[in-house]
């Protein structure tokens, strides 16, 4: 089981909240039929409270609205903000509602981030409805039109219609909503495919990242927030460096939200530069983006390729097979790079004794907890 390559579609790149959000918001202002939302990170806050203001504006033009979250990335949503949502007519369900019943169920998390509106256009990427998406986090979205949007409805309805999400809206509601095929675009026109993961059950966008980086000839550029990546992966990144293949990493530097994870990754650091894998750590703010480029091949989406992601989270990225978008993310790649500061080997080698010793204990808590079943 794995998503299709689909033809006449057409994506556009939206780095930063500012590009994106303004785009999402217009989007939902203009829609007429319906709207689907899912979001792992929704927390009461002034994002949240707008998003909510517009999903509530689009029932009151008669929009069928489905809101879906995770059951534990929501736990920050006030009662006052999920009543406003109820008591306006938005279908409301949470992915895995915590319970003490099961607790390792509990680790398995919908982590991915979609909003489709009409069938006519959708947007991706790692953003979530809390307000540190609108200026402190970098980030990345895609716009998305065209016949790939039919699998990103797929997906969601496959998920709203499960025996793990609950809530007052209804199961079958998503069933009921006209999701007749969309039209190819002409004019620009781009190959993509739907990507997506279930934990260890389903790992087919690990897969194909990894297919990929075998594959490649020129670069391979990768980003992401959680770089506790799998041995697999980095065997296969110090191979093709090694065969000359150009591999950097565009990772967060001392501004982030979970520096656990961070030691955790720092021990893979000296294999990977000794492979001759670059190392770049991005200083301006925290960057939560989750995006890679393999040669003229991207990946956009919620999707952090560490072991938590892949061992748990339910995932989806948006794959993109041109050479036009290619050239617009190895740009966003190269401004990320220009404000980042590149670890060099020698430099690595001198390291502290205290941060080895953070490095050995969060690496070995990291490896414990993915051992978890």
């Amino acid at each position: 089981m794995q998503g299709s390559w689909r033809e006449g579609n057409r994506f556009a790149l939206l780095p930063e909240g500012s590009c994106f959000l303004p785009a999402m918001f217009e989007a939902l202002s203009q829609a007429r039929r319906w709207v689907l939302v899912e979001l792992y990170l929704m927390e009461s806050g002034v994002l949240a409270t707008r998003l909510i203001d517009a999903l509530i504006e689009a029932a009151n033009r008669g929009v069928t609205v489905l809101l879906m979250l995770d059951g534990f990335g929501s736990w920050k949503l006030s009662s006052g903000d999920r009543r406003r949502l109820s008591e306006s007519g938005i279908a409301l369900r949470f992915f895995n509602p915590l319970a003490l019943k099961s607790l390792t169920r509990n680790l398995t998390r919908d982590h991915r981030k979609l909003v489709i509106v009409d069938g006519r256009v959708a947007f991706t990427g790692g953003f979530g409805a809390v307000d540190a998406f609108m200026d402190a986090w970098f980030e990345v979205a895609v716009r998305i039109e065209g016949p790939v949007i039919n699998d990103w409805f797929k997906l969601f309805a496959g998920l709203w219609d499960s025996q793990l999400t609950q809530g007052p809206g209804k199961a079958s509601l998503v069933h009921e909503l006209a999701s007749e095929p969309v039209e190819a675009c002409y004019g620009n026109a781009m190959r993509g495919r739907v990507m997506w993961g279930k934990g260890y059950r389903y790992q087919a966008i690990r897969r194909s990242l990894q297919q990929r980086v075998v594959k490649a000839r020129q670069r391979i550029w990768l980003c992401t927030p959680y770089f506790v990546p799998t041995l697999s992966l980095r065997l296969r990144l110090a191979k093709a460096a090694s065969r000359g293949v150009d591999v950097r990493l565009l990772l967060p530097g001392s501004i982030n939200d979970n520096p656990g994870v961070r030691y955790a990754g720092h021990r893979f650091y000296q294999r990977l530069l000794k492979s001759g894998v670059r190392i770049h750590e991005f200083q301006p703010t925290f960057i939560h983006a989750k995006f890679s480029l393999v040669d003229d091949w991207c990946s956009i989406g919620s999707c952090n390729f560490d072991h938590w992601s892949l061992q748990w989270n339910l995932e989806a990225n948006q794959e993109i097979q041109d050479s036009g978008f290619a050239n617009r993310v190895r740009e966003l790649f190269e401004r990320n790079f220009a404000a980042s500061r590149e670890i060099e080997l020698a430099d690595w080698l001198r390291r502290s004794w205290p941060q080895r010793l953070r490095e050995w204990l969060f690496g070995t808590l990291n490896a414990w907890l993915t051992r978890l079943k």
